[in-house]
């Protein structure tokens, strides 16, 4: 009898297959669902991509072991606050949708995200002093001028939509986008 036709070979071929494709599934599963909620934002490279910006920040190993240990610490520090306030979105939109909406409760649970969003943004704000504190005068600039890039594509990004005419669903017809107030852009850093 051959040996590849034999019912032991091809037996242990099909279990070791579907060992492998139970293997595969959940690695998949583990990266598509699990791992999701540890990520966090690592700053690899410190660049103004901005037209005529100022050179790379340039960090010798010591401040960038620095500062991917202070971001690490900031976003670990974040991640219950940010989830916190995803719960309280939530906790809106389901109370925002119902027939009859408590506007008392609305207004608490708005008010709940703004305190906690404005903790984040004194806590970010602190964090960039941190890092700050790891630069020279030179790198200083160099990261204030990154980090106001920063906010001003998010800003441009989120704005994007503006510069395409695009169709009004509700009313069924076209519309201009010239007609439409424009936001304004965001405030200069200040030196």
């Amino acid at each position: 009898m051959d040996f590849l036709s034999s019912k032991r070979f091809v037996t242990t071929a099909l279990v070791l297959l579907v060992v492998l494709n139970m293997v595969l599934i959940g690695v998949l599963w583990w990266q598509n669902f699990v791992t999701r909620s540890y990520r966090s934002v690592e700053v690899t490279r410190f660049y103004n991509g901005g037209p005529g910006g100022s050179a790379d920040l340039v960090l010798n190993d010591k401040q960038k072991e620095a500062f991917m240990r202070l971001r690490k610490e900031h976003f670990q520090k974040s991640m219950p606050t940010v989830q916190k306030i995803i719960d309280f979105k939530k906790a809106l939109i389901a109370e925002a949708v119902k027939p009859a909406p408590d506007k008392n409760k609305l207004s608490a649970i708005a008010d709940s995200i703004g305190h906690r969003q404005a903790f984040l943004e004194k806590d970010l704000a602190l964090h960039f002093h941190e890092l700050a504190l790891l630069c020279t005068p030179a790198q200083r600039d160099s990261l204030q001028k990154f980090l106001g890039n920063i906010y001003a594509v998010r800003f441009q990004k989120m704005n994007s939509w503006h510069g395409r005419p695009h169709r009004d669903r509700v009313r069924g017809r076209d519309r201009d986008d010239d007609t439409r107030p424009r936001p304004l852009p965001p405030p200069p850093a200040e030196r």
